[in-house]
């Protein structure tokens, strides 16, 4: 049985164990630059600890998956190029989502997500590198849709472009039936 609940400070260490996990694994799937040896810092997962955003996955009791979810406004999806988003709604943002080779992790924090989002009516966005095609098919099955470009504000580092492509996921109190 897998639970989700708040992370901690305390479990920092192992989330760092699980994004290098999950670089390693992009590496190999053909996406070697989408998170640098160095990211995600210890800063920014305290940043997302101090504003109740982060999030680990644990089965029987051993931790299997890390994510980033809030409802805000994320300044990095302001400005959509090549297409649009699908609503101008209230939206959750869903960030740094990684997982260790445990079947289903991700699908159940985008549970998670869309629990703690779809009864208010509020939609999801994420976004992933263009060679993520992993997770872009990920993304698909879930409900997701490619919506456009977005510029990463605050990617600095080498070798890699700030472009990311982004999908949202209208919540079901507002998809329109179609028709079948």
């Amino acid at each position: 049985m897998r639970t989700i609940r708040p992370a901690t400070e305390a479990d920092l260490p192992e989330m760092m164990q699980i994004f290098a996990e999950a670089r390693q694994f992009m590496a190999q799937t053909g996406n070697p630059s989408q998170w640098p040896p160095t990211y995600p810092s210890a800063e920014i997962l305290r940043a997302d600890l101090a504003a109740g955003r982060s999030y680990v996955c644990e089965e029987d009791g051993a931790m299997v998956a890390t994510f980033c979810f809030g409802i805000f406004d994320d300044p990095t999806y302001a400005e959509i190029y090549d297409g649009a988003w699908l609503r101008d709604a209230p939206y959750g943002v869903i960030h740094r989502i990684a997982t260790r080779a445990h079947g289903g992790a991700a699908s159940d924090c985008v549970a998670y997500c869309i629990a703690h989002t779809a009864p208010q009516g509020i939609d999801l966005r994420v976004d992933t590198h263009r060679n993520n095609v992993v997770m872009q098919k990920f993304l698909k099955k879930h409900g997701f849709v490619y919506c456009g470009v977005i510029h990463l504000a605050d990617w600095t580092h080498d070798g890699d472009d700030r472009d990311r492509v982004a999908f949202q996921r209208v919540s079901e109190s507002h998809q329109v039936p179609d028709g079948t």
